[in-house]
């Protein structure tokens, strides 16, 4: 079912911190300007626990932004933003550090002192346990990208925030890693926040799919459709075509 989201104004006092269990993430009244122009203007969202939800829009929408403010890495904002406090982030650049082995990439910025066995199960859980005492450099774009899905992973996430991260994939390994993340979500069972611009992608792992415009959630599609999902499946075309459409994208031109 799809829904035309419009919010009201409602003024709500600046505040972050841990949401309650009814909600993985609670955003009112969000607004992130740069240089006196609001990116994010009075922006509403709400994530089930579990729920994973994709985010689509066009460049320079604020879909970024919004992630940032949610991971907690940008503090200059008004409204209301509650998320857990167990929270991960990987981004589309894997972020490894050269002179650290790969296990040892994993355990960065873990409290404490993490033994490395805490790394090895992670890697093991997406598929690069044998590259556990590479140096990043050796890597495939694909390995690196999930070495970053192992060290966000660690942290036992209830929110883990995806920022593009299959954008500089080969389309073989970005189809791999898809079919992972999914795969890692079903079995955590943490809410997932996927920035996204492949509409294709949204569709195949999303519960819910965003499209962001003008500082706000602009409309909201839910995917009501069995798992593991079929690319080939009428309905599936559907959905997809109708949310090239509200991104501004001539299906039909596309089809031509």
């Amino acid at each position: 079912m799809a829904t035309d989201v419009h919010r009201p104004v409602i003024p709500s006092p600046e505040a972050t911190g841990a949401v309650g269990s009814a909600q993985a993430v609670h955003v009112e009244g969000l607004t992130r300007s740069f240089d006196g122009r609001a990116v994010i203007d009075d922006l509403r969202l709400d994530v089930r626990p579990g729920e994973f939800v994709a985010l689509l829009g066009r460049s320079g929408c604020g879909k970024s932004t919004l992630l940032r403010i949610l991971a907690g890495l940008d503090r200059d904002i008004r409204g209301t933003v509650l998320v857990p406090r167990r929270k991960a982030v990987a981004f589309q650049a894997p972020r490894l550090m050269p002179w650290k082995k790969v296990w040892r990439n994993v355990l960065l910025g873990l409290p404490g002192k993490p033994q490395r066995a805490v790394a090895d199960q992670a890697l093991e859980e997406v598929g690069l346990s044998h590259r556990s005492d590479a140096w990043p450099k050796t890597l495939s774009g694909g390995e690196a990208q999930r070495a970053s899905l192992a060290r966000a992973l660690v942290r036992e996430p209830d929110l883990l925030l995806l920022d593009e991260p299959f954008g500089a994939l080969d389309a073989l390994t970005r189809i791999k890693a898809q079919r992972l993340v999914g795969e890692l979500w079903q079995r955590r069972g943490c809410a997932v926040l996927l920035v996204t611009h492949d509409v294709e992608e949204a569709v195949l792992l999303a519960d819910r799919v965003l499209v962001m415009d003008d500082g706000v959630i602009a409309h909201e599609q839910t995917v009501d459709l069995d798992r593991p999902r079929d690319i080939t499946d009428p309905r599936f075309a559907e959905l997809r075509a109708g949310l090239l459409e509200r991104l501004g994208v001539d299906t039909a031109a596309e089809a031509a």
